[in-house]
């Protein structure tokens, strides 16, 4: 396919997801099923498209003064694709497969507007309902913030310190392009470009022996400022599908005892074929059966209770651009009685002495500060571990981490743009009666 019937696919697409309401990745699968012409290197191209589409729809929309799948692709080749009018009319000259010719609307539009005079949610592309939310974190700083959150995510890895070192898959993964993480002690990059197909990561060697995971920096982070220890009992009370379980595993090098649960049965489904694969072997996965507790033989005797808490998910905006979009206000009360659920469950857990580490992938002060705060109300036997302690296990790197971040009493926040990461704040609170 010619880069003009790329961006023709692409224009269609961003149609069938406006007017089906359907997930992009969806859309974009039923796409490929349906054009089995189409090469690897074309769908990539084109999902690439209609991810950028996503992360610009507000902007793009704003520099073309309307709001349609093509003029959204046609902003968007501009302001993330760095196109001058020239090229973009390049592409759209009315030919086979090609979208039809820019309008004089469209020329001048492209020529002259700009996000001068935009409002903050439009410069920042996401909703405007989220607006307070993150002018109360961010303050005049949240259109760079919420910028740094639209932009592309690289492909984190994490080295299985259970089986491999980082020095040495970095050389077998050199082929991928692979160079350290910038802050986590065993974490790898591979820099994607707009067209970039997948790597291929899970038909590596690395990967089938268990010698490295995707998992995000941030992710990584996360855990690592949880402390776990070898011989200590750590929980991971919404493990999931296990990403937090694994780095914890490694982490208390197989001594100790780890338990992953979920609430959500489905969600744990995976944990038991990763565990196997990444050779951990101290950890108890307990799914939920009926009505009944699957820790309640636990009464106050965890060293650390880890929560991967639910949360609307803001802080991942980078790999997930159409989910700011069709995400509600009804939404974020949901995860707000969620996190208080879990947060007092695992209070009952923690034994005097012990730690929460409260982990969100959100950057809304609802979800975080404004929950710990509500927390430690609630329990007053709890109290919030500061965070230039919590920085500490990172050693060499901890003061430069620490003043990457956004910090406050209740905790620390990672940011796209702060640290190159999703978006994370993590708060570990220790027990003290």
């Amino acid at each position: 396919m010619t880069p003009a019937a790329r961006l023709s696919a692409a224009i269609e697409l961003i149609e069938t997801i406006d007017a089906q309401r359907i997930p992009a990745a969806k859309a974009l699968k039923e796409w490929g099923t349906a054009h089995r012409y189409a090469g690897s290197g074309d769908r990539a191209a084109i999902s690439g498209l209609i991810w950028d589409v996503l992360r610009r729809r507000a902007s793009s929309a704003w520099i073309m003064d309307a709001d349609t799948p093509r003029v959204r692709a046609l902003g968007m080749l501009k302001l993330e694709r760095g196109m001058d009018v020239d090229a973009i009319a390049a592409l759209c000259d009315g030919g086979r497969f090609a979208p039809e010719p820019l309008t004089d609307g469209e020329r001048a539009a492209l020529t002259s507007r700009s996000l001068k005079d935009a409002p903050a949610h439009v410069a920042g592309d996401y909703p405007e309902w989220l607006d307070g939310y993150l002018a109360q974190v961010f303050g005049d700083d949240r259109v760079a913030e919420a910028t740094a959150m639209a932009s592309r995510a690289p492909l984190d890895l994490r080295v299985n310190t259970l089986k491999a070192k980082r020095e040495k898959v970095l050389g077998s993964t050199a082929h991928l392009g692979t160079t350290p993480t910038p802050w986590a002690p065993v974490g790898l990059r591979i820099e994607l470009g707009a067209d970039a197909r997948s790597p291929g990561i899970l038909a590596e060697e690395d990967f089938i022996k268990g010698a490295i995971e995707v998992q995000d920096e941030g992710s990584q982070l996360a855990a690592l400022l949880s402390a776990a220890k070898p011989g200590e009992q750590v929980i991971d009370l919404c493990a999931g599908a296990g990403g937090k379980t694994l780095a914890l595993a490694a982490m208390m090098a197989g001594k100790g005892r780890l338990i992953a649960t979920d609430h959500d049965k489905r969600q744990l489904a995976p944990i038991y074929e990763r565990l196997s694969r990444a050779g951990v072997h101290n950890c108890d996965v307990r799914t939920p059966k009926g009505p009944n507790d699957t820790l309640s033989d636990i009464h106050a005797s965890a060293d650390l209770v880890l929560i991967d808490a639910p949360c609307t998910g803001t802080g991942t905006w980078r790999r997930n651009p159409d989910a700011k979009w069709r995400m509600r206000p009804g939404a974020l009360e949901v995860r707000l009685k969620d996190q208080v659920t879990v947060l007092d469950r695992a209070a009952a857990l923690t034994k005097p002495g012990g730690r929460i580490a409260y982990i969100t992938c959100s950057v809304l002060p609802p979800e975080n500060g404004e929950q710990i705060r509500s927390f430690v109300a609630r329990h007053p036997e709890f109290s919030v571990v500061p965070p230039s302690q919590t920085v500490t296990v990172l050693w060499d790197k901890a003061e430069d981490f620490a003043a990457a971040t956004l910090q406050s009493p209740e905790g620390l926040l990672m940011t796209p743009r702060r640290t190159g990461t999703d978006g994370f704040f993590v708060s570990v609170l220790r027990r003290t009666g």
